[in-house]
């Protein structure tokens, strides 16, 4: 005969664990969790998080009741993408986490990420479906509808966790050429090709 888990066991467990964290780490691992064990990731989990956070004292001496939206802009600065898909994933997580609720989306366009350029100041990509088609094959995007693309776990953790690139973590490593002749050609540095 087995017995049925206590949840009330499970809420403590996971409460517990999650103390430590702060309010925006605790909805992402939340999230990822969601995600690992097949469940929806979708608005339960980010508007209980949304709710208590509303709950908590303001904080940067904002006055109490008020909830102070992020500037995209800021945002872009304090995260300093080194790349242009740095910088779409920068602008889809902006979107769907920290933007103003009534802007938020799931998932972003060419569209999104020209008036993002805008809205920052940054150069405006040659061709800025190709560069959310490089974030797909990077694996940083998953695709939507045509056209659009959803952040998936792996390019929220490049935003939370290693941009801004500081430490040297975010940058995409560059092939440097080597002087001197190809691997296996047996051709020594300096050597001139007959004929």
């Amino acid at each position: 005969m087995s017995s049925k888990p206590d949840d009330l066991e499970a809420v403590r467990s996971v409460a517990d664990t999650l103390q430590p964290f702060a309010n925006d780490d605790r909805e992402r691992i939340i999230r990822w969790a969601r995600e690992k064990l097949g469940m929806s990731t979708s608005a339960p989990v980010a508007s209980a998080a949304r709710v208590e956070a509303s709950t908590e004292a303001p904080r940067d001496g904002a006055p109490e009741g008020t909830q102070t939206a992020v500037d995209i802009k800021k945002f872009v600065t304090e995260k300093a993408p080194k790349s242009d898909v740095q910088f779409a994933a920068t602008v889809a997580y902006f979107y769907q986490f920290k933007s103003p609720e009534n802007q938020r989306k799931e998932s972003i366009t060419r569209e999104d990420l020209v008036e993002a350029c805008r809205q920052v100041d940054r150069k405006r990509p040659k061709v800025p479906a190709q560069v959310l088609v490089n974030a797909y094959r990077d694996g940083l995007f998953d695709r939507g509808e045509k056209g659009s693309y959803k952040l998936n776990s792996v390019g929220e953790n490049l935003v939370a966790m290693a941009l801004p690139g500081t430490n040297g973590a975010a940058k995409t490593p560059k092939r440097t050429r080597k002087s001197g002749p190809a691997k296996g050609t047996g051709k020594k540095k300096g050597a001139r090709k007959g004929r």
